[in-house]
């Protein structure tokens, strides 16, 4: 089969684990270069190792907090320093904490700002920066069906997402005229992700005093299409997205979300 993305240089926001690393691992099987970017270094290197072992594909791992401006441009001048250009962007790196909005701690809610959205925001500026002169790059940010739609007591997650589909229009306009392209995916509840599986399902069973089976079973029930969002769903968009086949496509947020949301 023909790669989609060959010899393209990629760099990933929270790519040492969960969907992360699973985008990292498709766009290097598609022929991409990685840079596999992560608060969590170890988990990166590892996550570094086993692709570039899998599929033979250069990788560098590269620790980062999105939050903070020095650590974002320090990590794309690495990257092009390493690998001489930078043509995809993927800023999935982000946090959830979830309160009822009476409750929220103000520190905890700004937290989930400065990573989601700020952090977006410093990513694709420092990106831009090393795209502009090349003429052409892609950025992709990963949202949630949650910048679509409000999401219960989890105020400061959904405000940052729905500012991130603000932002990704924003961007796009700002850069179409340099050949950038800026699209979002906007994935549904990934049942079978780690952030579910060891603690989620638990969490809302102990919550409504239902079973941890009962609980996904409420979940899947709630999509047209009665199944979970998988990894490879959200990777399929984003190879298109990084893909010329999406060559007119800017400014968007798709929904892979099995029906759930349509907007």
């Amino acid at each position: 089969m023909s790669k989609q993305l060959q010899d393209k240089i990629a760099l990933v926001t929270g790519g040492a684990q969960g969907l992360g690393a699973a985008l990292c691992q498709r766009l290097a099987e598609e022929g991409c270069d990685v840079v596999i970017a992560d608060l969590n270094i170890e988990g990166a290197q590892q996550t570094a190792a086993a692709i570039a072992e899998q599929t033979g594909q250069r990788t560098l791992a590269i620790q980062v907090d999105i939050s903070d401006e020095a650590d974002v441009e320090s990590l794309v001048q690495q990257t092009v320093d390493a690998f001489g250009r930078l043509d995809i962007v993927v800023s999935n790196a982000g946090i959830l904490i979830a309160e009822a909005i009476w409750e929220f701690p103000a520190e905890k809610w700004r937290a989930v700002m400065n990573v989601n959205l700020f952090g977006y925001m410093l990513v694709a500026k420092h990106a831009a920066r090393a795209m502009i002169p090349q003429g052409s790059g892609v950025i992709i940010q990963i949202n949630s069906k949650s910048g679509k739609k409000g999401s219960f007591k989890n105020s400061a997650y959904a405000a940052t997402k729905f500012g991130g589909v603000g932002l990704t229009q924003s961007i796009a306009l700002d850069l179409a005229e340099h050949g950038i392209r800026v699209n979002a995916i906007c994935p549904g509840n990934l049942l079978d992700s780690p952030l579910w599986v060891d603690s989620l399902y638990s969490q809302y069973a102990k919550k409504w005093g239902i079973t941890e089976e009962a609980v996904r079973q409420k979940y899947t029930d709630q999509v047209p299409m009665k199944r979970g969002c998988t990894y490879e769903d959200v990777a399929n968009v984003l190879v298109f997205l990084a893909s010329d086949q999406s060559s007119y496509m800017t400014g968007q947020a798709i929904n892979v979300t099995g029906g759930q949301e349509m907007r």
